[in-house]
């Protein structure tokens, strides 16, 4: 491993423990539905950057179900947040659509 990829490692996992601990601050205010799910999505990324910080350091084994040979856990983990902030974004839509009747 170089000196870039520790780089790019290291300033994912630390703007991404930034950014959940101010959406766990902000989980606590949150009454909302859709904030709640963006909180969701961010922790599910840091989630899935954990993973990959861990795989790419051969902590986390291939063990378990796979799709070829993609394992299925990280095919989870990367497309969690976007399905987070896809059903956030919807909710948002749909109460805007909905106050219009």
């Amino acid at each position: 491993m170089d000196e870039g990829q520790l780089a790019y490692m290291a300033s994912r996992l630390a703007l991404g423990a930034v950014a959940v601990f101010f959406a766990i601050v902000f989980w606590s205010k949150a009454r909302d539905a859709v904030w709640m799910l963006v909180i969701i999505g961010v922790i599910a990324g840091y989630a899935e950057t954990v993973y990959s910080v861990l795989e790419s350091f051969g902590i986390t084994g291939q063990a378990g179900p796979a799709i070829g040979s993609v394992p299925l856990l990280s095919i989870l983990l990367a497309n969690l947040p976007a399905a987070s902030f896809l059903a956030a974004f919807a909710t948002a839509a749909a109460r805007r659509y909905r106050k219009r009747l």
